[in-house]
């Protein structure tokens, strides 16, 4: 009895043993390659699967698996899976020294996307995919950059990436590797170097500084010249309009004062037309009077003074007297 149960559990666990063996979950965004004696049978796609155990085996594949501690410091290690991730992976290779056209030592850091669009090619054509592509890009960017001075190299990022992605995506074709992005993180020149360009780059800076300074200056100037300048204009146009308005006005006051006398004269000449007196000899002799009152005025009031011709100017007089008689 005792040797019966025995058997009866030994079965039960053989048949478990087959079931865990034979049925296959795979997740979603996997997959696994089946040999059958050796021999590549069928790739499995995310779901269950069903396959003959000790017949059908999973075959592995290397992946390279980063670690980062709590130091900072980080630790990749190659270890071997049976499931292939057909998701985006990201290689972040550490720093490599290459050399520059103009003979400059650079340490760069470059990041790797890139996807396995192929299972069958990633498991049969490499042995060691992790490996191969890490010593392919690392080739790969220092013929790049060999290629560049430290100058291009510094300032041409996205060149760089658009040559390594090309060069890369057709390297790994044959291998089911499809590479979507190559991303420089880090460029370090030597110390002296660094140094050199930022004294460089000051330089070019106090540089540029003078130079728009000058041209501030320089603008300054301009502006004040030309303020000067129309300042002198404006003054000089104000001074032409003060003239003309001078003139304008001095004339008009003429036209007035012209023809104000020209009436006066056809007012008294109207007036002394009927006394038979004669109007210009009345005329006169008002403006010896008012020449004789202004005469009069000042320091030299106390002084008489007569005219040169006192017989004309009684004879005004006497035409005057005969006029109010009239």
């Amino acid at each position: 009895m005792t040797s019966t149960v025995i058997i009866l559990g030994v079965l039960v666990l053989l048949v478990i043993s087959i079931i865990a063996n034979g049925l296959k979950i795979v997740q979603q965004s996997e997959t696994m390659i089946i040999e059958r004696l050796g021999k590549y049978y069928r790739t499995l796609s995310s779901g269950v699967s069903i396959i003959i155990p000790f017949i059908d085996k999973p075959r592995a594949i290397r992946k390279r698996v980063s670690y980062t501690l709590a130091n900072g410091q980080t630790i990749v290690q190659l270890k071997e899976d049976v499931r292939i991730d057909l998701r985006e992976t990201v290689y972040d290779f550490a720093r490599q020294s290459v050399i520059t056209r103009d003979n400059v030592v650079t340490e760069i850091n470059a990041i790797l996307y890139f996807q396995i669009v192929d299972p069958m090619r990633a498991m049969y054509e490499i042995s060691n995919l992790p490996d191969a592509i890490e010593k392919l890009t690392q080739t790969s960017l220092r013929n790049v950059i060999g290629e560049m001075d430290l100058d291009q190299t510094l300032t041409s990022r996205d060149t760089i990436n658009s040559k390594l992605r090309e060069i890369l995506d057709e390297a790994t074709n044959k291998w089911g590797v499809k590479v979507n992005r190559v991303e420089l993180q880090d460029i370090n020149p030597p110390r002296d170097i660094r140094d050199a360009m930022e004294k460089q780059m000051r330089a070019e800076r106090d540089k540029r500084a003078q130079i728009l300074q000058a041209e501030g200056q320089r603008e300054a100037l301009i502006r004040e010249s030309e303020g000067k300048m129309q300042e002198s204009i404006n003054h000089a146009e104000g001074e032409k309009q003060a003239k003309i308005l001078r003139a304008k006005a001095e004339a008009e006051s003429k036209i007035l004062v012209a023809k104000a006398e020209a009436e006066a004269i056809r007012q008294i000449s109207e007036a002394v037309a009927g006394s038979g007196a004669n109007p210009t000899q009345y005329l006169i002799a008002m403006q010896y009077i008012e020449t004789l009152k202004d005469i009069n005025k000042g320091n030299q009031a106390k002084t008489v003074y007569l005219p040169f011709e006192a017989t004309g100017m009684l004879g005004a007089l006497g035409g005057i007297k005969d006029l109010v008689k009239e």
